[in-house]
């Protein structure tokens, strides 16, 4: 280890900053939030840092670096473009035993500026030791993508509440105490901004542990359900809160929609348990009983297991577990999530709902084509195209011009689609293409007319999952995923019609 990680408290302490120039507006901006005094010493300021020495809240010495410049200073930053300057600098700040940072310099310097994760009062720091900042920043920025927004205020939330645990609990009870709220209900709702619910939870948890010293596993302990939009497949479309809630759920319920690169991004130690009809399940031993107990329900038919997700959901819940019910694209675009809520809602067990790009919007956007554009489609419709008898379809409007409908679950029903439409006086020149594994690697966009798409989409063997979208924004498909017409006749695809 080639350097030491610390934290220094600067608060009212005196730092010098030695340039004046962009670079120093940097540094100077770093330690002002650490309360620290700041003197800049340059013969001319940048405009950020004059208005600040003329405000007040920075002093600055107009003049030429001298080693003088430096007594009392706890921590020296040289920030010039002189390579002089910054030599001397460090030589003086070494005499004087004041650790020195040399920008972009570490042969200078006696510490280095790490890369920082601000959620104070959490602080992350990631440094690679000055060998590559480049890759520090990118590091900083993985992490800064896991953790949650509101992490500094669940640690004040915690550290208002420390000395009140204190009086209340003992030595051993305090740790697992604070694991439980961190990793548990209160923690889970002060990163949601909800603040009252988790004093809330946070008392009732207090005054369940002043009664035993032993986590609570247990009895009239609920867990609490994560509705979790998965997206249409690509995992770097999952929302954030998405990820952390995955990396907190201990146990995951997942479809056939939700592929393995997504699954992956849940907690390596959750329970995996597959709740789709059809497919493996992959499980740890632990879930084997629970997944065994869904395959009668998924024989019975779509309601059959809906209903024994429905009782999954509620079964670990009142364990006292944190489940996720992981959902292809988002839980209430035919997701049945608003059905699970309900459930959760008549067993009082708390949930959080987060969204996920519907497959329409990653669709769409993937094979390039604007739901909505203001010359051609004003409006943007989703259908689940399972639902062709549903007399309440208003096929007529689905029809009109000037709008895009974008048809889910429909590949089967493609040419009764075709045919609604066009009896309800959609033309038969209108644009259509169908979009197959929309987002993932092997994803294939077949273009065409209503008069054309269903024939094309056999010729190119289009498989579930895949959207149908109607409307002429079709026309702007992205080249590269488009199957081309075959100039022949009988409209078939031509060899290689990739273009």
């Amino acid at each position: 280890m080639d350097y030491l990680p610390l934290f220094l408290q600067l608060r009212s302490q005196p730092a010098v900053v030695v340039g004046g120039g962009r670079v120093a507006v940097r540094k100077v901006d770093l330690l002002l939030k650490t309360g620290a005094r700041v003197t800049v010493v340059a013969p001319e300021l940048r405009e950020e840092l004059h208005k600040l020495a003329a405000s007040g809240a920075l002093r600055h010495i107009s003049a030429e670096f001298e080693a003088a410049q430096l007594d009392g200073a706890v921590i020296v930053i040289a920030a010039t473009n002189d390579h002089e300057v910054n030599t001397a600098v460090s030589a003086a700040s070494r005499a004087r035993r004041i650790p020195v940072n040399v920008v972009d310099d570490p042969a200078l310097s006696t510490f280095i500026f790490p890369a920082i994760v601000d959620r104070s009062p959490i602080i992350v720091a990631v440094s690679s030791g000055g060998e590559s900042p480049v890759l520090a920043r990118r590091v900083r920025e993985q992490i800064e993508a896991i953790l949650p927004a509101k992490l500094g205020a669940l640690a004040r939330f915690m550290g208002e509440r420390r000395k009140a645990v204190q009086r209340a609990l003992g030595i051993a009870a305090r740790r697992p105490f604070w694991e439980r709220i961190v990793g548990g209900l209160v923690g889970t709702r002060v990163l949601a901004g909800d603040g009252a619910g988790a004093r809330k939870a946070f008392e009732s948890e207090l005054r369940t542990s002043q009664l035993t010293t032993s986590p609570v596993t247990g009895g009239n302990e609920l867990g609490e359900v994560y509705l979790i939009g998965a997206g249409p497949g690509d995992p770097d479309l999952l929302t954030l809160r998405a990820l952390q809630l995955l990396q907190q759920a201990d146990v995951v319920l997942y479809d056939r929609l939700v592929p393995d690169a997504v699954l992956d991004r849940s907690r390596r130690d959750a329970e995996r348990i597959f709740v789709g009809k059809g497919g493996t399940a992959r499980l740890t031993r632990a879930a084997q009983a629970a997944s065994e107990r869904a395959t009668p329900a998924q024989e019975a038919g779509d309601h059959a297991v809906q209903e024994h997700i429905h009782e999954l959901l509620v079964h670990f819940a009142r364990k006292g577990l944190r489940v996720a019910r992981l959902k292809g694209g988002d839980p209430f675009v035919f997701g049945r999530g608003g059905e699970e809520i309900e459930v959760l809602i008549k067993h009082g067990i708390p949930y959080i709902s987060v969204p996920g790009i519907t497959a329409a919007l990653g669709a769409a956007s993937y094979a390039g084509i604007p739901l909505t554009h203001r010359r051609l489609a004003q409006s943007v419709t989703f259908v689940a195209g399972h639902v062709l008898e549903d007399d309440s379809l208003d096929w007529r409007s689905l029809a009109g011009p000037r709008q895009t409908v974008v048809f889910y679950m429909g590949v089967s029903h493609l040419d009764r689609i075709v045919a609604k439409l066009r009896e309800a006086g959609a033309p038969a020149s209108r644009p259509a293409a169908v979009v197959e594994r929309a987002t993932l690697p092997e994803q294939r966009t077949v273009a065409g007319t209503l008069e054309t798409i269903a024939h094309r989409a056999r010729k190119a063997n289009v498989k579930a999952p895949a959207l149908l979208i109607v409307g002429e924004v079709t026309a702007f498909a992205a080249p590269d995923t488009v199957l081309a017409a075959d100039a022949r006749k009988d409209g078939s695809l031509s060899h290689g019609a990739l273009v």
